[in-house]
């Protein structure tokens, strides 16, 4: 009894980090594509996110929040985050997580 029941406790920790996984990995997804279209419709370069230089200083920053979880979060991370949150509708949602993974696939 005691085996079916851990077995079904793993089954659901595993079932539930499969779906969170999944979750962010289409969050990204959509974030990405949405900052890509931003990008593309933009016809004044110095406006455009991907060559904003604060978004482009912070990629050293979303690095290290990405690969500490979230731990680490840098001046020009914060300040990228901002910028975005300001230029892209479709950000505003999103978590800082998220937008500094979209930061790294610029």
């Amino acid at each position: 009894m005691r085996s079916v029941l851990l077995s079904a406790v793993v089954a659901a920790v595993l079932f539930s980090a499969a779906a969170q996984a999944q979750t962010l990995v289409a969050t990204s997804n959509i974030i990405v594509r949405a900052l890509d279209r931003s990008f593309d419709f933009t016809s004044d370069t110095t406006t455009s996110v991907r060559d904003s230089k604060v978004v482009l200083a912070a990629r050293d920053d979303a690095a290290s929040f990405v690969a500490s979880q979230g731990q680490i979060r840098g001046a020009q991370l914060e300040a990228a985050i901002g910028t975005i949150r300001s230029r892209v509708p479709e950000a505003q949602g999103a978590s800082d997580l998220v937008l500094a993974e979209a930061i790294l696939a610029l």
